[in-house]
């Protein structure tokens, strides 16, 4: 004789065998939907940790043995990164190349007491994925401790391009951006973000 179970749904006597209550229809949730279950929960935890665990690098030098061997950061490790040094940040690459002033160009000057200053970048996608570059949102910066607007005469005044457009995977984008600062100014402090989302950033400074 079949052994007997209630079904959890309308409380009727069937077989432990049946896959769907003859009484109600409903389907059985046997050990295969535990078993499937398990797994659902942990290819979600295997992603959800592939994630977090690509996320949580922070910017570093191209070339840097020290992370790359898999050593653990100290707590020296550099956060802000100066001309000519090549910093990778989830799989782009950007390069802080020039900073330069000037006095203005293409019939673009700047205010009395002040000058354009420039940075010129080279953004180099090393990802599988096309990425956007915006001047206005992923660049910010500081001058001299204050908070500076993006001047679009500034970049404008330059013969390069801007920063703004997207880069195709394995390729790269030259360009400046401009602000127009004091001409006693003394340091900038400028961050580029990758990836809007990912609430990380690659900080540049420079002092004259």
């Amino acid at each position: 004789m079949a052994r007997m179970v209630r079904c959890k749904v309308c409380g009727a006597q069937i077989a432990k065998s049946a896959k769907v209550c003859p009484n109600c229809g409903k389907r059985r949730r046997g050990a295969g939907g535990i078993i499937g279950m398990i797994f659902l929960i942990l290819a979600v935890v295997m992603i959800v940790g592939a994630v977090i665990g690509t996320e949580s690098a922070g910017p570093r030098k191209v070339g840097d043995t020290a992370r790359e061997s898999g050593a653990a950061p100290t707590a020296t490790e550099q956060s802000v990164f100066g001309v000519g040094d090549k910093v990778e940040l989830n799989d782009v690459i950007v390069t802080l190349v020039n900073v330069s002033e000037s006095t203005g160009g293409n019939y673009m000057t700047p205010e009395d007491g002040k000058v354009f200053l420039l940075c010129e970048f080279e953004i180099e996608n090393d990802s599988d994925n096309e990425i956007g570059v915006s001047s206005m949102l992923s660049f910010s910066a500081y001058v001299d401790g204050y908070t500076t607007n993006l001047d679009l005469g500034a970049t404008v005044s330059s013969d390069k391009p801007q920063l703004d457009g997207s880069v195709a995977a394995g390729k790269k984008m030259n360009g400046v951006v401009g602000y127009s600062v004091d001409r006693q100014w003394s340091e900038i402090e400028i961050s580029f973000t990758p990836n809007f989302w990912s609430g990380k950033e690659i900080v540049f400074s420079y002092s004259k």
